[in-house]
């Protein structure tokens, strides 16, 4: 398998499977603290923002023309708000929801109590389910960044694990009620993850390794347009939501602050494995004979 599918996949797994960092919030604590979920997607939302604008859909401009660049990007924006319209981001149950059902579940009976976790874990399921199919595009968006060059697929899966921590709690939460099992919990929540590596296996073989510059950066620039939609539509929301708002904008500028700063720190250092590779050719040639 080429190195580049297998950075990809790597990445992709770190992404994917931070839905089992979502599901130990659940398994160690019943009742997690939303305020901290709040502000990793705030802090998430910032990163992606600045690298679906700053990165993608500039290189795509900047490549391909105005015209084009701009084309490609909606057409992600297009392409993501179809999936998300028949397919809605699962939100999270506050807690005390569930607590509410267990409550009573209780004061009416055993059989009152075994129907509300048939409910629960029936929504647990339908979420793991609708988590995973969001997880697929994801993946593809990872391997496309990394075929780019490895800063560009480091920087994604780095947000898209951030989001998806409170996906697998979104998954355990209900999972753990209704089956007051936290291995089973945390299962669910892991396994909803693994449609990103998913993703990225299928793509790597539906696209050519040697894609033309010009369909790459379209391509890239119509996960620009992903990566906005799923931030401006799902994840700042949900920020606002579980962290108050004027916390989660301060999260998101750090996020934002954050990207912009990265290149500074590691300026004139390679970001590929294509300009290692370049670089110690040409350290070769400079070695004295």
């Amino acid at each position: 398998m080429d190195s580049q599918v297998l950075m990809a996949l790597a990445l992709s797994l770190v992404g994917g499977l931070s839905t089992s960092i979502g599901a130990l919030f659940v398994v160690l604590n019943e009742a997690p603290n939303l305020k901290i979920l709040g502000l990793l997607q705030g802090f998430a939302a910032g990163l992606m923002l600045s690298i679906s604008f700053l990165d993608l859909a500039h290189n795509a401009i900047n490549s391909i023309g105005f015209l084009k660049g701009n084309l490609w990007f909606f057409g992600g924006v297009i392409f993501f708000g179809i999936i998300a319209n028949f397919i809605p981001e699962p939100t999270l149950a506050p807690s005390s929801d569930v607590r509410g059902k267990k409550k009573s579940g209780d004061e009416g009976g055993k059989d009152t109590l075994k129907k509300h976790r048939r409910q629960v874990l029936y929504s647990g399921i339908i979420t793991a389910i609708g988590i995973s199919l969001h997880n697929f595009p994801e993946g593809m968006a990872v391997f496309l960044g990394s075929m780019k060059g490895l800063r560009v697929g480091v920087n994604l899966a780095l947000a898209i694990a951030l989001h998806n921590i409170p996906e697998g709690v979104a998954v355990a939460l209900p999972v753990y009620f209704a089956t007051q099992s936290k291995w089973q919990a945390f299962k669910l929540a892991t396994l909803s993850g693994f449609a990103e590596p998913l993703g990225v296996i299928i793509v790597a073989y539906l696209f050519p390794s040697s894609l033309s510059p010009d369909i790459l950066e379209g391509l890239l620039g119509a996960v620009g347009g992903v990566m906005a939609f799923l931030t401006l539509h799902e994840m700042l929301p949900l920020a606002f939501d579980y962290a108050g708002q004027k916390q989660a904008v301060k999260a998101r500028v750090f996020g934002n602050g954050l990207h912009v700063c990265k290149p500074l720190l590691s300026r004139n250092q390679p970001t590929s494995g294509d300009e290692l590779v370049a670089v110690f050719h040409h350290s070769m040639d400079l070695t004295p004979q």
